[in-house]
């Protein structure tokens, strides 16, 4: 019997619960319960690559679950931007458990099956947000998914992971309460629904200062985002197992903030209405100092991942300013980075828990050498980088030259001069690190404080990301799939 699209939704909504459900279980028996894990997100990987084809024809397949009040139902609708969403971390969820089992079993982390139950949790709210129908769908999934991930980023149990948790879940429940619901409740008295609708919902509804009020609920409300100045909870998760980093830098948290304001953007205002908001540029102005002040903070830290950290703030702030430069050209760009974007970066967290694996090595200045001790992660690093910088041919390009093109289109010259001083800063800060890997001699003395002659991290780690790094280089060669989605974002069916 085939299945219909709204099947299809269905299942990727309950995949990962029912994966849960399978962990929780079989806790006893690891093998088991990590088979589970596996298998639950390689049959997510097809379902949702199973709706692609769908959309691609064309079709935006709608599912309601449940009707509140007149105008606010439970409904979801799968259209070019979520389909986008959807793929990367459909795709990213069974390479992300292979290396997960390899990190947690190497580290001999407590609680593993904890762990593993939170993260599908996690994945079946981001299938919720990606597919959300409507401004409530996504903000119930949008809470769903920040208290799923909670207990990974406190994980550890210290006093430290503790202090981080209360950082991520007050900064991320405060926006979302404070700014972000009264924004979905502004939407819905002025135009009676809440619907995702091409080119916007709200023309005639609101205009003037108004209008920029209400974008600015939104750009910081959506604290997923971290745009500056509701950054702080991404660094201070970086107190996290590495995985954990990877699903909130790559897969799920950082990409439903960035997704949600695209999408809020392209179907709650519609890029023509929101040029007419007085003193919108400042929203793009904010997005645009983001994008170089994380820059330049991820140039002072020693700490690898917290330099990968604010590299992600940098980054999202380029889906941001994307959508804010209100573009066609543009929002293609801010469309293509959510997925260049999450391969680059969860490579590069993917070689940083590499290489504390292998080496308990943690700073910068420790990695003098390590290149070749760990060829296969330095190696993958590297194209991560160089992904992040955008250079030919990983992928970090494509994204990158739509930004530089919108821009240009809407003769925004302080934002095509932030991509370009970004860029230098990017390479400031990710170049050293591949010159001392590979270029300079050891240390003698950090053999001795740590690890004595060790190689690779466990053989899941390095398969996963070589996935990751081959996945941002086949991107750049074969962007067929990911560019025709991006192209067909905002624009109503005919």
């Amino acid at each position: 019997m085939m299945l219909t699209p709204q099947d299809l939704i269905l299942l990727a909504l309950c995949i990962p619960l029912l994966t849960a459900f399978a962990i929780f279980f079989t806790n006893p028996w690891p093998n088991v319960r990590e088979g589970f894990t596996l298998v639950g997100s390689v049959l997510l990987f097809f379902t949702v690559a199973a709706l692609t084809p769908h959309i691609l024809a064309g079709e935006r397949p709608t599912l309601a679950l449940a009707e509140i009040l007149p105008g606010l139902e439970i409904s979801f609708t799968v259209e070019p931007l979520g389909m986008i969403f959807a793929l990367v971390a459909a795709t990213l969820w069974p390479i992300n458990s292979l290396y997960s089992i390899g990190y947690m079993r190497a580290n001999n982390e407590h609680k593993q099956t904890r762990f593993y139950i939170f993260f599908a949790i996690a994945l079946s709210s981001v299938m919720g947000i990606a597919f959300a129908g409507n401004l409530l769908s996504l903000f119930v999934f949008y809470e769903v998914l920040t208290l799923s991930t909670y207990p990974l980023v406190t994980h550890a149990g210290h006093e430290k992971a503790r202090n981080a948790g209360r950082v991520y879940l007050g900064i991320l429940i405060s926006t979302s309460i404070g700014l972000l619901l009264p924004a979905v409740i502004w939407v819905w008295y002025v135009s009676g629904t809440t619907d995702f609708t091409p080119g916007g919902i709200l023309e005639g509804h609101i205009s003037g200062p108004l209008l920029t009020l209400l974008a600015a609920l939104f750009v910081f409300g959506i604290g997923k985002a971290a745009v500056m100045p509701t950054h702080r909870w991404l660094p201070a998760a970086m107190v996290a197992p590495t995985p954990v980093s990877a699903l909130l830098h790559a897969v799920a948290v950082v990409k439903a903030g960035v997704f949600s304001v695209v999408k809020v953007v392209a179907y709650i205002f519609g890029l023509d209405l929101l040029k007419t908001a007085p003193g919108i540029e400042w929203l793009l102005y904010i997005a645009c100092f983001t994008v170089v002040v994380a820059s330049i903070i991820a140039l002072q830290q020693d700490n690898l991942k917290k330099r990968l950290a604010y590299s992600t703030i940098s980054q999202l702030s380029y889906v941001v300013m994307g959508a804010l430069i209100l573009a066609p050209l543009s929002l293609i760009g801010a469309s293509l980075h959510i997925a260049v974007h999450a391969f680059g970066k969860i490579t590069l967290f993917f070689a940083a828990g590499s290489i504390y694996t292998a080496s308990k090595k943690t700073n910068i200045s420790q990695l003098a050498g390590i290149g070749r001790r760990m060829p296969w992660t330095m190696t993958a690093f590297t194209i991560g980088a160089i992904s992040m910088i955008a250079l030919p041919p990983a992928a970090g390009f494509l994204s990158k030259w739509y930004l530089l093109l919108g821009a240009s289109q809407e003769q925004q010259y302080i934002a095509m001069g932030v991509i370009v001083l970004s860029t230098l800063l990017n390479a400031a800060y990710f170049v050293p690190v591949i010159y001392s890997a590979f270029l300079k001699p050891e240390d003698p003395n950090q053999l001795i404080e740590h690890k004595r002659d060790h190689k690779e991290s466990p053989l899941p780690m390095v398969i996963a990301l070589t996935m990751t790094a081959a996945a941002t280089i086949l991107l750049f060669l074969f962007p067929g799939l990911v560019y025709e989605l991006a192209q067909a974002v905002g624009v109503p069916v005919s």
